[in-house]
């Protein structure tokens, strides 16, 4: 179910709230304004993505849009999709962990301030990010559903514009189940719906 409020996603995930609600504290208290995005909590500052506040089956993570930039001397950022995310890193905590509030705070206000300057992931100035693709509610479900919600995000726009498109144009409610199942395992390793084609050699 799409979630039009922060308020309306920690309710989805009341075993992980109390986490949630304090990481939210954070980002809101470090001068963040709350937003939704991709059907998750985003948090943005002069109008870029800063960072995103999700649920997982296991823990609870923090994606930093610019993360691969920002220092991590106690390494606790991964790189969720290797080879595929050159920008977006993570930091999870465990269900149930304790929050290392101090720390947290100074990473988001480092990635606060990167997004006031002109650098970004690829070392130059960039373009305006395109707007979002808009995903269709049972693709958004089962994306929530299956965690892989961090793992479309993480996928280039046009992978995600040709997932989008390949649900959307399904006429039947059960064509358009069987293409969102056959869909997930792609978005789980990071691949697009047509690399498969793309790899292959000419003849």
């Amino acid at each position: 179910m799409p979630h039009r409020t922060v308020d309306d996603y920690l309710k989805a995930h009341a075993e992980d709230a109390p986490m949630l609600e304090r990481l939210r504290r954070i980002l809101l208290d470090e001068g963040l304004s709350e937003t939704i995005k991709w059907n998750a909590p985003c948090y943005t500052h002069v109008g870029r993505n800063v960072v995103g506040l999700a649920a997982f089956k296991s823990y609870v993570g923090l994606w930093f849009y610019d993360g691969a930039l920002l220092d991590d001397p106690d390494g606790v950022l991964v790189n969720a999709q290797p080879g595929t995310t050159r920008a977006l890193r993570q930091w999870r905590f465990e269900r149930g962990a304790r929050i290392p509030v101090g720390k947290v705070r100074k990473m988001v206000r480092a990635a606060r301030k990167l997004a006031e300057g002109t650098k970004r992931a690829t070392g130059r100035k960039t373009a305006p990010r395109a707007a979002p693709t808009r995903i269709p509610v049972e693709l958004a479900r089962a994306l929530d559903e299956a965690g892989l919600r961090a793992a479309f995000d993480a996928l280039t726009p046009g992978r995600r514009r040709e997932f989008v498109a390949h649900v959307r144009s399904a006429k039947r409610p059960e064509t358009k189940r069987r293409r969102i199942a056959a869909c997930l395992p792609l978005i789980a390793r990071g691949e697009g719906l047509s690399d498969r084609y793309r790899r292959k050699k000419p003849s």
